[in-house]
């Protein structure tokens, strides 16, 4: 048997959304990789909140990709931390900050640095940044070298945010809207896929023996990119409809559904 690169999201794919890892999910995780296949952490999360994850299951050796792509860590249980970032994707943000503050005035930013830190304005706060943000000015932000941008609209709906960013016409950058007016933006040609094509390469993994598995609109890129791209089954249309196949939600273990045909 070929190994696999078998590559998860973590929210809505290996955890529900009030961060619950069902025991058959980590147990058929677990049997995957002693099976020999390489499990990859595939996330928007920085690295900082992907960790716990990474812990949790017992990844001692390996790699993952944070940040939508922006960061990719090599786990080693030698090294002081356990992990080392081993590349890091950035962009100047001032452009876009501009552009979105004229657009959707009340918006709020998030900026993920070149450090792994994160700048905020108005107290922003995400379980997904890992670390307590610094509240900045946004002028601070604007002069900041950025891995991750988040923009977040309580006064938005999520089309209405989508038709914003449309309409802006921004370039140099990637993004994706999230389930709420939730904006994560990167540089550009930077994704889950990108990031992960980088650690293929490095795996020496045959591209027929690519599997990926989310449920997000940042995991497009990620499921069309792997020979096996698999849609939970609470996935937005728009997500499935790139999908090789899909299996069950995640509250039904759709990801143990998948990991069980590995075996």
């Amino acid at each position: 048997m070929n190994k696999k690169m078998v590559c998860l999201d973590v929210d809505g794919t290996i955890v529900d959304f009030d961060g619950h890892m069902y025991p058959e999910v980590r147990a058929e995780i677990i049997n995957v990789m002693e099976a020999g296949h390489h499990v990859l952490i595939a996330t928007g999360r920085a690295f900082h909140a992907t960790l716990p994850i990474i812990r949790d299951l017992g990844l001692h050796s390996g790699y993952s990709v944070c940040s939508n792509g922006g960061v990719s860590l090599r786990l080693d249980p030698e090294l002081d931390e356990g992990f080392e970032v081993i590349a890091r994707s950035t962009f100047d943000p001032s452009s876009v900050l501009d552009s979105l503050s004229e657009r959707i005035p009340m918006a709020k930013f998030a900026i993920e640095d070149d450090t792994g830190q994160y700048l905020s304005t108005e107290r922003f706060q995400d379980f997904s940044f890992g670390v307590q943000a610094a509240g900045v000015a946004f002028e601070e932000l604007q002069e900041t070298t950025a891995v991750r941008l988040v923009v977040f609209s309580q006064d938005s709906s999520t089309q209405e945010f989508a038709s914003a960013i449309e309409t802006l016409g921004l370039q140099g950058i990637t993004y994706s809207v999230g389930y709420n007016a939730w904006l994560d933006v990167a540089g550009a040609g930077v994704s889950k896929a990108s990031g992960l094509e980088a650690l293929r390469q490095i795996l020496h993994v045959d591209p027929q023996d690519t599997v990926a598995i989310g449920d997000g609109f940042n995991d497009v890129e990620m499921l069309e990119w792997a020979s096996r791209g698999v849609a939970m089954g609470q996935a937005p249309q728009e997500v499935k409809q790139v999908a090789d196949e899909i299996t069950g939600t995640v509250h039904d273990g759709g990801l143990a559904t998948v990991l069980r045909t590995l075996l």
